[in-house]
């Protein structure tokens, strides 16, 4: 395992961690406890030490099998989760510190834990992000020692930009993959000025990169691969990082070419890695095999200047146009 350290928290972290998303099974799916526990497990002995989860995943069951793990273990496994999605209806006028202070709560209670590592806003209404109130309760929580840091879960480039005003928002977690590129400009620049940590999620734009799928590849109903295309359920960025499907696998294709017989998803996790202001990636996994599949990409060889700038020319000329504005 290789180790970067998360902007100016000062934890130094795996540099390919885990997403939870998926632990425990799969979207809608009843949450398998000891599915959870052999994925999290194989990631920890295999170096991972840190671990990004949230109170919606599984209904609290995804944060109840990671504090699990971490009290199972005596070296350091830093837990990230996040709050504020619970709020229903999700708008703007229902944040408030009294109700983000109780997810706090209720997620310590869930991991058995005395203090979360990392607690990030969970991609909030942009107008959340202009309310000074919000953050201010935060920073009483972390004088309480509930939690260590704060950060933020981000769906928009603007957003972070706005966030890192927030002299206690230490970390910034938003989709960056190679069809999600916007990242690396004006915000990767101010992050690196101000010595934010960057966790990329969502590498793979929801298996799109692994080069496994295909026209006549399937979907379960529940899955959000089916259901959120066009963001019925929530920001359909999330959904194949916004691109249309049938574009996706044609730009698929095109990036085969540059890596012809190539694992694809260890590749686009690679691609991600090779930016230095990201602190780490966070790749999901619904089995054992995902997670080591993902760590393999530790040992890759870097990718070249050529096959950067390919990468690069494929977004442009094929993504660009349909996302480079909307995130």
């Amino acid at each position: 395992m290789e180790y970067r350290t998360l902007g100016r928290t000062g934890f130094v972290i795996s540099e390919v961690s885990l997403g939870t998303w998926q632990v425990g099974g799969k979207w809608g799916a009843k949450f398998d406890h000891k599915l959870a526990d052999s994925i999290l497990n194989t990631a920890v002995d295999n170096g991972v030490n840190f671990i990004d989860t949230a109170d919606v995943y599984g209904d609290g069951e995804s944060e109840k099998a990671v504090g699990k793990l971490v009290r199972s273990h005596a070296d350091k496994i830093y837990v990230a989760s996040k709050c504020g999605r619970k709020i229903s209806p999700h708008i703007n006028e229902n944040y408030t510190p009294e109700a983000l202070r109780g997810y706090v709560e209720a997620s310590l209670k869930n991991m058995g834990l005395e203090q979360i590592d990392l607690i990030q806003l969970h991609c909030p209404p942009t107008e959340v992000y202009y309310r000074p109130e919000i953050f201010a309760e935060f920073d009483k929580m972390i004088q309480e020692g509930k939690i260590s840091k704060l950060g933020v879960s981000v769906e928009k480039v603007e957003e972070a930009l706005k966030a890192i005003e927030y002299s206690n928002v230490d970390t910034v977690q938003i989709i960056f993959n190679m069809f999600r590129q916007r990242p690396d400009g004006l915000f990767f620049q101010q992050a690196a000025e101000k010595n934010i940590g960057i966790i990329a999620r969502v590498p793979l734009a929801s298996g799109l990169l692994s080069g496994k799928f295909s026209r006549d590849t399937t979907f379960l109903e529940d899955d959000h691969r089916t259901f959120n295309r066009d963001g019925a359920a929530f920001d359909k960025g999330e959904t194949f990082s916004g691109v249309d499907y049938d574009l996706g696998l044609e730009a698929v294709e095109e990036i085969r070419h540059i890596f012809p017989d190539q694992n694809l998803a260890q590749i686009a996790i690679k691609w991600v890695l090779m930016h230095p202001e990201v602190s780490c990636v966070i790749p999901g996994a619904s089995r054992p095999e995902q997670v080591d599949d993902n760590l393999a990409t530790i040992g890759l060889p870097p990718l070249t200047d050529e096959q950067m700038a390919a990468v690069k020319k494929i977004y442009d000329h094929k993504i660009k146009a349909e996302v480079h504005q909307l995130w």
